[in-house]
């Protein structure tokens, strides 16, 4: 996703706040901050106003960004992006491109399937088929909060076919037979992000009989009895990210009517409300006092100067790549809502260690920004010094602006383990890949990762890394560090 605020907008939109149009909405701070008078409670100045807005911009980043992903994908049959409607599994028999723009750092490895669920009536059945042993595949369960709440595949429950159960936040019913596991959501709206492991272009037609396998169908669907009544209609507000500079909060507001308060939450919850920001609340910008406008937006940027710096020291840097673990479930972030809005803003929907590291570089081993419009790279992997892993590794180019993956002449976006057959390795053992954007010969563009007419950004990506050391594991403590990049001369 684009960034939401713009860092250099406060003086012209201090200035367009001025104009107020004739039919404007109540102002939602000072209808809160009436409310707090009306119940004794002191009413925020305009610095309490800035800095509650710029929490509520921390707390609620990755909701926001999760909303409009799904938007994209589920419900604006005219984004460019969308799969299906919710409750439907799609499986898409491709890797994702440059043309894919609704998440920011796309996997380009791995056929995705996707669905999202709404839990509100009855939970879900996920099924899967029996998978070949030495196929990699996994189903990521992540919910509106952004927590990965719960994992079905090749390391958590194994390649054998099986039914598992997701239900809502409010849950409380009865486990019927059949049933391997059961994982809870903490909102009702999650999403479910099957891999499924593609060896070669000729392999497709193999992912694709897997994704066949795959169900996702109502409780009462797989039980064959009468469904529930149905969940209230909901008219979603339209969203992308151009919209979410402005309309920010207004989908915070959509989106916190769905994901009850968990432990820690209530105090953040507590504050937002008192500039009218909230579940069932209706927080319109545009209607707000140029005072009022001017203290949300300065907040909203400090919010996001905070990730953009949280983002850089997620980890340890260890030969200029980034090591760390910014993903998992509730208890993993345990209230540090800088920790998950940086993650989303890294790339939203990414794994957990266990699951897939993602060390990510945007520097040579020295520290030089990658400016692959003016320089050549490479990347040496050492003889035996391949990534550890279970499954299988990857190095995928982003465009450092946009960390969107770039049109190139190979259509190749990443070096990956199973091209490791037709990449050439070097005298001593060695496997070189050559970083840059036009082809470094005939002779070596086998190992060509083509690069932007820029800056560069490269995710590396260790499905299933190894525990056993050398691993990459624990994350920035390991004893498997990726090499540096180098410059040419």
């Amino acid at each position: 996703m684009k960034t939401l605020v713009s860092k250099v907008v406060v003086s012209a939109v201090l200035c367009a706040a001025a104009f107020q149009g004739c039919d404007r909405k109540p102002d939602a701070v000072a209808t809160a901050e009436a409310a707090d008078q009306k119940a004794g409670i002191a009413v925020p100045d305009l610095a309490e106003v800035k800095a509650i807005a710029e929490e509520g911009f921390i707390y609620g980043l990755p909701l926001v960004m999760c909303y409009t992903a799904a938007y994209e994908f589920w419900v604006d049959k005219d984004s460019g992006q969308y799969k299906s409607p919710i409750g439907q599994l799609f499986n898409e028999h491709r890797v994702f491109t440059y043309q894919d723009t609704s998440v920011v750092t796309p996997n380009s490895d791995t056929p995705y399937s996707f669905a999202c669920l709404d839990l509100r009536a009855e939970p879900y059945v996920i099924s899967v088929p029996d998978v070949e042993k030495d196929r990699y595949y996994s189903v990521q369960l992540c919910d509106w909060n952004t927590f990965n709440y719960g994992y079905i595949g090749s390391r958590a429950t194994g390649n054998e076919a099986g039914d598992f159960l997701v239900v809502g936040p409010q849950w409380k019913g009865e486990v019927p037979a059949g049933i391997k596991k059961v994982f809870q959501s903490s909102s009702d709206f999650t999403i479910a992000l099957f891999r499924t492991q593609l060896f070669n272009a000729d392999d497709m037609p193999n992912v694709i009989k897997v994704q066949d396998g795959y169900r996702v169908q109502p409780l009462s669907s797989y039980l064959k009895t009468p469904a529930p009544a149905a969940a209230l209609a909901l008219e979603f507000p339209k969203a992308n990210a151009e919209l979410a500079k402005t309309n920010f909060f207004e989908y915070l507001d959509f989106v916190l009517q769905f994901a009850p308060a968990g432990p820690g939450e209530e105090e953040v919850r507590a504050r937002l409300a008192r500039i009218g920001v909230g579940p069932g609340k209706t927080f319109d910008f545009k209607s707000l006092s140029p005072e009022h406008k001017a203290a949300v937006l300065l907040g909203m940027a400090e919010g996001q100067r905070k990730v953009d710096e949280r983002v850089k020291t997620l980890g340890k840097t260890i030969n200029g790549w980034n090591i760390g673990s910014a993903f998992g479930d509730r208890a993993f972030y345990n209230g540090d809502w800088l920790l998950r809005a940086a993650a989303a803003k890294a790339g939203i929907f990414g794994n957990d260690a266990v699951e897939a590291m993602y060390p990510m570089c945007r520097t040579t081993a020295t520290g030089e920004t990658l400016d692959t419009a003016s320089h050549n790279y490479t990347l040496t992997f050492p003889a035996g010094q391949l990534p550890p892993i279970n499954a299988f590794w990857s190095v995928t180019m982003y465009d450092g602006k946009s960390q969107l993956l770039i049109k190139n002449p190979l259509n190749r976006y990443l070096i990956n383990s199973p091209m490791l057959p037709s990449l050439k390795t070097d005298a001593d053992g060695s496997l070189t890949i050559y970083i840059q954007k036009d082809s470094p010969g005939a002779d070596k563009e086998s190992n060509w990762l083509p690069a932007p007419d820029g800056t560069a950004y490269i995710v590396m990506r260790l499905y299933w890394p190894k525990t056993e050391q050398p691993s990459i594991l624990p994350p920035g403590q390991g004893e498997w560090h990726p090499p540096g990049i180098v410059q040419n001369p």
